[in-house]
């Protein structure tokens, strides 16, 4: 029996008793906690003054139809997803379904199988509505200025919290774009220090001949053009935190200069003879393994552990579930405002593409995305249609692992009607199958 931490609740309407007995059993015996209905005026007294998420209802039933329950739901539920069953199935009922606002359209009889992977269907899509809809306030969503819900992110907040009232140094990983500076600024802003200064330096983005007189300073004299002595990020700092960016991009030549700093909490200046003590709290972030750099000998092994004293791992985006739909809301929110537009509204293929993409880039590229659906939009709905190619032919990849055979089978033969132009003798030639069979497949998944 599959087990949820939140049970999903089900109304089933139909004046057949042995169909609710039966669709009953099935959803029961898969975990959701399910309630039944003889007919329309019942289901509606019930939906009157219980919330269920899901309601399966029949079309035909003794004296109305079930489509008077999909436009009830549709105009009086917006958190509940309604699907239609029906033993007298037809291109035209299906279509009105649909238009009323049926998420599913199964024809009788079904197996329990092919029930159950409409049910999922349907609740995976009222998920991603109430993901994308949640509002990013709320405090488990919200914290330290960071946007996510996921358990990933909660240990995230849960290591700033404890962290950033100590002066221990802290190294950051993470894939580039998961947001390693909005936590260190976390961190220096829930601290003792947040009224000191907070100085970012991306290590990575000032060449090597530069890099060591931007983060000690230079005395007057020290070199051609040192017109005047200067400080560098280190004594900027002073009382408040210093940022490390790409700190595995630094030479060995730097790396020693970096340690005396760690160790001993001082820095000598460009041309001077004598050290300065800083006071400051040391934060550095990496999107690369350094334990890998330590054992190829690019990296110190004694400044690995010295910056290693506290270390905290931003998942990538793709690792945070409905995050994605929380940071996608946010950032339509962000755009349509600064363009003047209404906030973007997206479809269930849209929100379906945003949920299984890879992100590669992470936050930063969702970020981009969005940013460029709200300048391109001209206020409808998003489809995925509507996303970068690459993002459109990504999404699909990888989501097979938890799908029934009968809905791979209904993806895989309506993608193939799609790639031949909805010539049925010619998919069926493809798919290895004669063209009576694939017509009955068809019927089955409602691809008609």
């Amino acid at each position: 029996m599959a087990t949820r931490a939140a049970r999903e609740r089900i109304l089933i309407v139909d004046d057949a008793a042995d169909t609710r007995e039966v669709v009953q059993r099935n959803l029961s015996a898969e975990g959701f906690e399910t309630f039944a209905a003889s007919g329309p005026q019942e289901a509606l007294a019930f939906l009157d003054h219980s919330q269920v998420d899901l309601v399966i209802t029949d079309l035909k039933m003794h004296g109305a139809s079930g489509l008077d329950i999909v436009r009830h739901v549709r105009e009086n539920l917006p958190g509940t997803e309604v699907m239609m069953i029906t033993g007298y199935a037809t291109i035209e009922g299906a279509v009105e379904a649909v238009k009323t606002g049926a998420e599913e359209y199964l024809a009788k009889p079904f197996t329990s199988d092919e029930l159950i992977a409409a049910v999922r269907r349907s609740i995976g899509k009222l998920h991603l509505r109430k993901a994308a809809s949640m509002p990013a306030e709320q405090s488990r969503a919200s914290m330290y200025g960071l946007l996510g819900a996921s358990d990933a992110m909660q240990e995230v907040y849960k290591a700033i919290g404890k962290t950033a009232p100590t002066n221990a140094t802290v190294l950051i990983t993470g894939e580039s774009g998961t947001g390693k500076e909005l936590v260190a600024r976390a961190m220096h802003y829930s601290s003792p220090r947040a009224s000191g200064p907070f100085v970012p330096v991306n290590c990575g983005g000032i060449p090597e001949g530069l890099l060591e007189s931007e983060l000690f300073g230079h005395e007057k004299g020290a070199f051609t053009g040192a017109i005047e002595s200067r400080a560098g990020f280190f004594q900027t700092a002073g009382g408040g935190s210093i940022f490390l960016d790409e700190i595995g991009e630094v030479s060995l030549a730097m790396q020693v200069k970096l340690l005396r700093v760690l160790q001993d909490r001082e820095v000598c200046m460009v041309g001077a003879t004598k050290p300065r003590r800083v006071d400051l709290r040391v934060i550095a972030a990496t999107n690369k393994d350094l334990v890998s750099l330590v054992k190829k000998g690019t990296f110190r092994e004694d400044l690995y552990f010295r910056l290693n004293v506290i270390t905290i791992a931003i998942p990538p985006l793709r690792e945070r579930g409905d995050d994605v739909l929380l940071l996608a809301a946010y950032f339509s929110r962000k755009f349509s405002e600064e363009l003047g537009k209404p906030a973007l509204k997206f479809s269930d293929a849209a929100l379906a593409a945003l949920k299984h993409y890879d992100w590669p880039g992470n936050v930063r590229e969702l970020e981009n995305v969005i940013q460029r659906t709200a300048l391109w939009s001209e206020g409808k709905e998003v489809d995925a249609s509507d996303f970068p190619s690459l993002m459109r032919f990504s999404a699909g990849k990888g989501q097979g692992a938890h799908k029934t055979l009968s809905e791979m089978e209904a993806a895989h033969i309506s993608n193939m009607l799609s790639s031949v132009g909805g010539n049925k003798t010619k998919a069926a030639e493809i798919l290895g199958i004669d063209r009576k069979t694939l017509r009955e497949k068809m019927k089955r998944y409602c691809l008609e």
